[in-house]
């Protein structure tokens, strides 16, 4: 625009400021609009007087030792005392060392100007060393019960990843810089898009984390060839067509979770475990399940166990003729195959699976991690209250809760990305597939997260019955396979090792680098990570961190490792089965239908 730049190249400040104006006139303008189409509703949530109450309880007692709080703000005061002299040292030219630096996998801060730049250098230490000192200071009350210093701890971490000088305009060097050059067009654009989001959920923050029409499942994601054998109420099971002349003979099922869609393992081919499985040799079953609305509300956990996994093996022997499987459980996948191996025994079906592998999976719940910062008596009772209106727990609020978890990543760079700089977010599979969330039936969620997360009865020999039968994992005598991620921020690996001390059978634990999706979802032709296994053990013991001492690093993927294993209990070779030619025929073509039901 003529006349808007000075000699210098920078923007002339009458410019500037009719720039903001109109930016600001067209901004009150849509908010104006989508206010009068939409009425907004109540955000979902945690219970903020729960909350209130841990840090009035973590005040009180803060406050009965003031000689440790004085020492601590002595230190803080030392910190910004070293900081100003180096940022003094920086001005008039000197070298000077910095007093503190983010971490190596913190992105909020990898702008060159935040470096470069001493006022910008000095805001970005200024906030670490504020983020340590409050962190430790709570870290460090004394008298805290347990779940109120980790429901502290995790609280106080939220508040101060969201008061990143990376999350302000003002503060933010890219967000200043793309300001200036596009004349604030990109605060605009950003403003249309959080509208947008809004909008999209409904009057509640639904963020966009990836470009929603660049997938499509079964068209570029989920395309392993296949058809729909079953279904009932919750599942759709779906074959594999073969890729090898022969298979083993012996079927392989997967359970995913139902907390978030299958394809998880069928993104795309280069990185499908499903498809990597078939091109081993394998007649892969997995199971989809419903995407539940208010007439399944009545679906109890014990549903879950019958009209899915047995329901499945059911299936398998009429499209196959063998009575046994091999098993994959993923994550809540893996607690429903640990409790279908209990219920077998009980019942004397234990000969049904043959191996049984677990990915990612929780049966003592005593260190479930940051999850259990959401379960209490008030916040279940809250949750409940609403699932009972509705029937179901709604797939976004599902999805806040996980995304919290990792706040930076899955929140926070987001509002930076598409609110302040106003861009498009990047097509990506994997946030797709995070985006496509899935309800919860009102009767499983509540039974899952009293029985499960508060009371931790499953590991418990009969703490807890399914269908009239008691469920006692130190009974389950199948061969199990244990992958864990040392990542993991839902299931912590070393919660995940204690099942090792549970089951009566072979166990072969393999712990997989990086998080709860990538380190499992990690094909070989990728080349990425590493693993740790230990074959020598006769016995494991139970400090998780002794076992890792004594593993073995190695490179790449898990899979072939677990194929090496499983194909142990492939029971030789047939000739490859098609979909739909056995007892059970072909429903409609995989992915199948209830996949693709999608929810708000």
């Amino acid at each position: 625009m003529s006349g808007e730049t000075g000699e210098n190249g920078q923007m002339d400040p009458a410019a500037w400021s009719q720039a903001m104006a109109r930016i600001a006139e067209q901004s009150q303008r849509l908010v104006a609009d989508f206010v009068q189409r939409n009425q907004f509703q109540s955000s979902p949530g945690v219970d903020p007087m729960a909350m209130g109450r841990a840090f009035m309880e973590m005040t009180a007692r803060l406050m009965t030792d003031p000689a440790k709080l004085m020492e601590a703000q002595f230190s803080l005061w030392q910190d910004y005392m070293n900081l100003w002299q180096s940022t003094a040292k920086r001005m008039m030219g000197q070298e000077a060392e910095p007093v503190i630096a983010p971490a190596k996998d913190d992105r909020r801060f990898k702008d060159a100007a935040w470096q470069d730049n001493q006022v910008f250098d000095f805001v970005k230490q200024s906030y670490l060393l504020t983020a340590r000192w409050l962190q430790s200071t709570v870290q460090g009350v004394e008298g805290l019960d347990d779940k109120t210093a980790r429901k502290i701890d995790f609280y106080t971490r939220q508040f101060v990843d969201a008061m990143a000088p990376s999350n302000f305009v003002l503060t933010n060097p890219e967000v200043l810089r793309a300001t200036m050059e596009s004349r604030g067009e990109n605060l605009l654009k950003g403003l249309q898009n959080l509208l947008d989001d809004l909008e999209r959920g409904n009057g509640q923050l639904k963020i966009k984390m990836t470009d929603l029409e660049a997938f499509e499942v079964g068209k570029n994601i989920a395309v392993t060839p296949g058809k729909v054998v079953y279904q009932n109420d919750l599942i759709q099971l779906i074959q594999y067509a073969p890729s090898t002349k022969q298979v083993a003979k012996r079927p392989l099922l997967i359970i995913p979770p139902w907390i978030n869609k299958y394809y998880i393992l069928d993104l795309k081919p280069a990185n499908s475990f499903i498809k990597w499985a078939v091109d081993q040799g394998h007649t892969v079953f997995v199971i989809s399940w419903v995407n539940p609305d208010e007439r399944l509300a009545a679906k109890t956990f014990a549903d879950y166990l019958l009209e899915g996994p047995i329901a499945a093996l059911d299936a398998i022997e009429q499209a196959t003729g063998e009575k046994t499987a091999n098993v994959i459980g993923y994550c809540l996948g893996g607690t429903l195959l640990a409790c279908l191996l209990a219920h077998l025994a009980a019942k004397g079906g234990a000969g049904r699976i043959a191996s049984a592998t677990f990915l990612t999976t929780l049966v003592d719940f005593k260190e479930a991690g940051e999850l259990t910062v959401f379960i209490d008596e008030e916040q279940l009772a809250a949750l409940e209250e609403k699932m009972s209106e509705r029937g179901y727990l709604e797939g976004a609020e599902m999805a806040n809760t996980f995304n919290m978890l990792r706040a930076n990543d899955l929140i926070w760079s987001f509002v930076i990305n598409n609110y302040l700089l106003g861009k498009e977010p990047f097509p990506f599979d994997l946030l797709y597939w995070n985006s496509d969330s899935t309800r919860m039936p009102a009767a499983m969620h509540s039974f899952y997260l009293r029985n499960m997360y508060q009371n931790n009865l499953l590991s418990k020999p009969g703490g807890i019955e399914l269908h009239g039968v008691p469920i006692d994992l130190t009974k389950v005598k199948t061969p199990a396979f244990i992958l864990s991620t040392r990542e993991d921020h839902i299931a912590p690996w070393k919660a995940t090792y204690v099942a090792t001390q549970l089951y009566a059978g072979p166990v072969r634990f393999v712990l997989a680098a990086s998080g709860h999706i990538a380190g499992v979802v990690n094909a070989p032709a990728a080349s990425k990570y590493s693993h740790w296994t230990n074959t020598e053990l006769k016995k494991f013991p139970r400090d998780p961190d002794e076992w890792l001492a004594k593993a073995e690093m190695r490179p790449g993927s898990w899979w072939p490792e677990w194929q090496e294993w499983v194909a142990e209990y492939a029971d030789g070779k047939v000739p490859a089965r098609q979909p739909g030619a056995g007892k059970l025929k072909a429903i409609e073509d995989a992915p199948g239908s209830y996949v693709k039901v999608q929810a708000q």
